[in-house]
C-alpha cells in the first residue's frame, strides 16, 4: 500500500490529526495496539460464533504482529475461547477475554475465582435462564466470571422487558455484581475488571511507550479512559465517545491498521 489511505476526505482535519497521531505511533521504540474485536475488526452479526474480522482488518493485523517492537492484543467481552475461535490468531497475539477477566499471554490463559464466585456464577446462571426462556430470541452466553442475555433477535419490547426481568431477578447489589450494558446485551459478573484494567496492564506487561486502542461500544469507553497523552483512542461508529479520534466502521478501522502497519515498517 502507498500513499496515505486516510487521505480519501480530502483535507479533513480529523483525517489529518489521526494521521498525525499514527505517525507518532509508527515512530515508538515499543507500541501496544490494542482492539476491541466485534463491531472493531468484525461486521456485527446475528450468531456471534459466525464473526469473523474482514480480511483486510486481519492482514493489517498479522502484518502489526510480524513488526519489531510491536505487540497486538485483542480485548474482549467475550470468553477466552469464543475469542480464540472467531479471532483465529498465532500464539503471539496477546488476547484478553471477559473484559479482562482472562488473560492468554505466551499460549497461557490466566484465569482464577474463588470458591464463593464459583457458587455465585452457577447461581447467576440459573436466574438469567430462568428469564430468557420464555422470551423469543433471548439467549444467555456463559462466560467464566458471569454471563450475558443477549437479545438481538428479540423485539424491542422483549428486549426492554428482558433486561428489567433479568434486574429483578439476580440481585445485583446482595451479591456484588458487576453490570455492563452493550448493543442488545446485559452483562452480570462476579468481578469487576475493565477493558481500561486490560490496558493498563498490557501495557506494563509489554513496556510500551505508546498504545493505540480502538473499539465500538459502551464497553469500550472505560479502555479509552486508560489512555494517556502519545497514545490513541479511535472509536468506530456512532455515539458518544472520549476518544479523539472516529471512523465509520470496521473498513476503516482495518484502513487505519493498514497505515500503521506501514508507516511502522519504514
Amino acid at each position: 500500500m502507498s500513499g496515505n489511505p486516510l487521505a480519501a476526505a480530502g483535507g479533513d482535519p480529523a483525517t489529518e490529526a489521526t494521521e498525525s497521531a499514527l505517525e507518532h505511533l509508527a515512530s515508538v521504540p515499543r507500541l501496544l495496539v490494542a482492539l476491541d474485536f466485534d463491531g472493531t475488526l468484525a461486521p456485527e452479526v446475528d450468531r456471534p460464533d459466525d464473526a469473523r474480522a474482514l480480511p483486510e482488518a486481519h492482514e493489517a493485523v498479522l502484518r502489526l504482529l510480524e513488526l519489531p517492537g510491536t505487540s497486538v492484543a485483542m480485548i474482549s467481552g467475550r470468553a477466552m475461547e469464543s475469542l480464540e475461535h472467531v479471532t483465529r490468531l498465532p500464539g503471539s497475539a496477546l488476547l484478553v477475554g471477559s473484559h479482562g477477566v482472562e488473560v492468554r499471554h505466551d499460549g497461557v490463559t490466566e484465569l482464577a475465582l474463588d470458591d464463593e464466585e464459583q457458587r455465585k456464577v452457577a447461581r447467576l446462571g440459573e436466574a438469567l435462564r430462568a428469564v430468557a426462556e420464555p422470551i423469543e430470541g433471548a439467549w444467555v452466553e456463559a462466560k467464566p466470571a458471569g454471563f450475558a442475555l443477549h437479545t438481538r433477535l428479540a423485539g424491542e419490547s422483549d428486549s426492554a422487558e428482558a433486561e428489567r426481568a433479568a434486574l429483578a431477578a439476580v440481585g445485583v447489589e446482595e451479591n456484588g455484581l458487576t453490570v455492563r450494558r452493550g448493543k442488545n446485551v446485559i452483562e452480570f459478573a462476579v468481578r469487576s475488571t475493565t477493558k481500561g484494567d486490560a490496558v493498563r496492564r498490557l501495557r506494563e506487561l509489554v513496556g510500551a511507550d505508546a498504545v493505540l486502542f480502538a473499539g465500538d461500544d459502551v464497553t469500550d469507553e472505560d479502555g479509552f479512559r486508560a489512555l494517556g497523552p502519545g497514545d490513541l483512542g479511535l472509536k468506530s461508529g456512532e455515539g458518544e465517545t472520549v476518544a479523539r479520534h472516529r471512523v465509520a466502521g470496521p473498513a476503516e478501522v482495518a484502513a487505519v491498521l493498514a497505515r500503521l502497519a506501514e508507516l511502522r515498517a519504514h
